[in-house]
């Protein structure tokens, strides 16, 4: 189904944004891993909503319940499923809009897909609530990932116009908001809140680095690394863009500036540039693995827009209240570490399975 990812570490999001709850099935976790639940609820915090001015007003404590596939804090070897109670949900805030599609939503077509029989109350199961089981299962494959000195650090590139600076890849986890400049930070911030008093909404860039990941991950064509981060960061909502290391800069370098030189340092092979992200033919190079995602502006703003009655195929034109990010960008930056930790570490077991087979 569409809301599974990975061969190895198989992982499965269910729930929808007003249901009284949701959650994830992971299979593939290997037993007698402890899992550490304070560096756990610290990671899904900083994603959790209604915890900063920029955030939605919605309450969540985003504290996981896990039922089975674990013991005493240990992993069982079996599937393990953990959900999410949805203690602030507020259903009937979407009644104006069972038949009106909210323009940048995918309430249109959703419709198209299911009908009246689905739901779309806060954006049913496309909704970035559905983000937070994602994070259950990233921030403890990322503590796997911590165990193989694999780290995955991020930051926000941009917010509107607002560029960050500073010496990158670094991380960005033990700041409130994940900007290298502090400077920037407060440029983003009065953006944001000048975007919130507008009624309307910001969008942005993230940056992503996997730090310490071995060559050799991934294959060539459709089963690539680029391949596999770029399935499962679309699966986050609000991604409309992917690219790798230089990306769609490099279409405007000549070869001689885009091409990476190899070296050796240390007794290893490594490049003195990363253009390339860390990854040559869909596999990695022993390089940090380099890309960034284009987050679109939070679709839900006050401003009057325009829309369509499904039901009387009809004009019609729509305000959206409640409790909504006027900029998604700050808090989708763990997301987008969870989906990187989940796709690396599956690629990981890949890699490892066939050259134990061989």
């Amino acid at each position: 189904m569409s809301s599974s990812y990975g061969k190895n570490l198989r992982i499965t999001i269910f729930g929808q944004s007003h249901s009284p709850a949701i959650g994830v099935t992971i299979e593939g976790l290997r037993a007698g891993f402890a899992i550490d639940m304070e560096e756990l609820e610290t990671f899904l915090a900083r994603r959790a909503p209604g915890r900063t001015a920029y955030a939605t007003a919605r309450r969540e404590t985003d504290t996981p319940e896990f039922l089975c596939g674990v013991k005493n804090g240990v992993t069982c070897g079996t599937p393990f499923t953990a959900i999410i109670r949805n203690t602030d949900a507020r259903p009937e805030d979407y009644a104006p809009f069972s038949a009106k599609p909210r323009p940048g939503h995918a309430d249109y077509t959703g419709w198209v897909r299911y009908g009246e029989a689905g739901d779309y109350a806060g954006g049913g199961h496309f909704s970035g609530r559905m983000t937070a089981p994602l994070c259950v299962a990233g921030g403890i494959v990322l503590q796997l990932l911590e165990q193989e000195g694999i780290r995955v650090w991020s930051r926000i590139r941009s917010i509107g116009s607002v560029q960050d600076e500073g010496p990158w890849p670094a991380s960005t986890a033990g700041r409130g908001f994940p900007t290298l400049s502090p400077a920037r930070e407060a440029e983003m911030r009065r953006a944001i809140a000048d975007a919130r008093r507008d009624g309307d909404s910001l969008g942005g860039v993230i940056d992503c680095a996997v730090v310490g990941a071995p060559a050799g991950l991934g294959e060539p064509m459709f089963d690539g690394m680029e391949n596999r981060l770029a399935a499962i960061l679309f699966g986050i909502p609000a991604v409309k863009g992917v690219e790798f290391g230089a990306g769609f800069a490099a279409a405007g370098m000549r070869g001689s500036e885009n091409n990476d030189a190899f070296a050796v340092e240390n007794g290893r092979v490594v490049t003195r540039t990363n253009h390339s992200g860390g990854i040559l033919g869909g596999i990695t190079t022993g390089m940090p693995i380099e890309f960034a995602v284009a987050v679109k502006p939070t679709p839900s703003i006050s401003l009057e827009q325009a829309t369509v009655d499904l039901r009387t195929m009809e004009a019609a034109a729509i305000t959206i209240g409640g409790r909504h990010d006027p900029c998604i960008v700050p808090r989708a930056v763990p997301v987008v570490e969870a989906a990187a930790a989940l796709a690396v570490y599956d690629a990981l077991l890949d890699y490892r399975k066939e050259m134990w087979e061989q």
